[in-house]
C-alpha cells in the first residue's frame, strides 16, 4: 500500500500534489485515484522537482 503526503505548506483546499513515501511517486490530490507519476530514484526526480521550483511548468 503507498502512503501518501501533502507539502507542509499545502492549504486545507486539496489544491495541491501528494507525494509517495518510500518511492518516487506524484499524485494530484484533488484525484486520488487518477493516474500517478512515478520516477526512477536519483537525478531525474531531482531535476523535476528543480524545474517545479523554477516555475517551468507554470501556466
Amino acid at each position: 500500500m503507498i502512503e501518501w503526503r501533502k507539502s507542509a505548506r499545502s492549504t486545507n483546499t486539496n489544491s495541491c500534489v501528494e507525494v509517495a513515501q518510500g518511492l518516487v511517486a506524484v499524485r494530484d490530490s484533488k484525484n486520488p485515484d487518477g493516474p500517478v507519476l512515478s520516477f526512477p530514484a536519483g537525478q531525474a526526480v531531482v531535476g523535476l522537482f528543480a524545474a517545479v521550483r523554477r516555475g517551468r511548468f507554470d501556466g
